[in-house]
């Protein structure tokens, strides 16, 4: 199992155990996650380091002084 942080705007947009769509974003050789429907954004990954599942489960949901951060977990 694999887990990836996520940052997100507004409280009450999912919930824990949710299983969510994400979608990938290109640039050269950098890619970086959205939790659809616009949800939350993933970090910047090199290639090595894509994500390769479609869909995760969100496995916590923390809330910072920053803001909203969503543990997502990948079958991986």
């Amino acid at each position: 199992m694999r887990e990836e942080l996520f940052k997100m705007e507004r409280k009450g947009l999912v919930t824990e155990g949710q299983e969510v769509k994400v979608t990938e974003r290109v640039n050269g050789s950098l890619y970086s996650y959205l939790v659809e429907p616009s949800v939350a954004m993933s970090g910047i990954y090199r290639s090595n380091q894509r994500i390769k599942s479609k869909t995760g489960v969100i496995n916590e949901i923390r809330e910072t002084e920053r803001g909203f951060y969503l543990v997502v977990g990948f079958d991986e």
